[in-house]
């Protein structure tokens, strides 16, 4: 069974973002073996403590090198990639050994797909970023439209993710997209 890393950019406790991978997860859960990243240890990228890695972020590199495909939700923050995931995607983006002149990465070749959940521009931007960010890690990323859910004010007053048919429909084509373009 082919395996597909969730990576969460936010952290909040009710998260939207971490919504829509759930939702994401019961949408595809028969079908491929899903784990969520936990990156939340990972420490600062500093370069002077790069080689060897740091025990959190080699954990992190063996789980993503382990994957058949990985899935990103974030947010979108001051129309950037969030803090957190953009320290995490420093660190997987670095040679995995010293003065590698083909600079092989923990992200090299693997697919990748994104999705995510904010504002009235439906994470527009972050997505942008991230997309940029694969082709400069070398990452597989999957062509045509993703999945970007612009939040109602009823969402973000009563801090809850709904799930309506619109946007289930959205995931739906973006997880059979990406399935297929895994080999699933």
């Amino acid at each position: 069974m082919k395996k597909i890393i969730f990576i969460v950019g936010s952290r909040r406790e009710h998260s939207f973002n971490k919504a829509l991978s759930e939702a994401v997860a019961a949408i595809i859960k028969e079908r491929v073996q899903i784990s969520f990243l936990d990156y939340a240890s990972i420490p600062l990228f500093n370069q002077d403590e790069e080689y060897p890695a740091p025990p959190e972020v080699q954990r992190v590199r063996d789980e993503i090198m382990a994957a058949d495909g990985i899935w990103i939700f974030s947010p979108e923050y001051n129309f950037n990639i969030p803090g957190g995931l953009k320290n995490l995607l420093d660190w997987l983006s670095r040679p995995l050994v010293k003065d590698d002149p083909e600079r092989i990465t923990a992200l090299t070749s693997i697919p990748v797909t994104f999705s995510g959940a904010g504002g009235k521009m439906g994470t527009r931007n972050v997505r942008k970023h991230l997309a940029d960010f694969a082709v400069f890690a070398k990452m597989k990323h999957m062509d045509g439209e993703e999945t970007g859910i612009a939040l109602t004010g009823e969402e973000f007053a009563s801090d809850t993710f709904l799930l309506d048919e619109d946007r289930r429909k959205m995931l739906e084509n973006q997880a059979e997209r990406f399935l297929s373009f895994i080999g699933v």
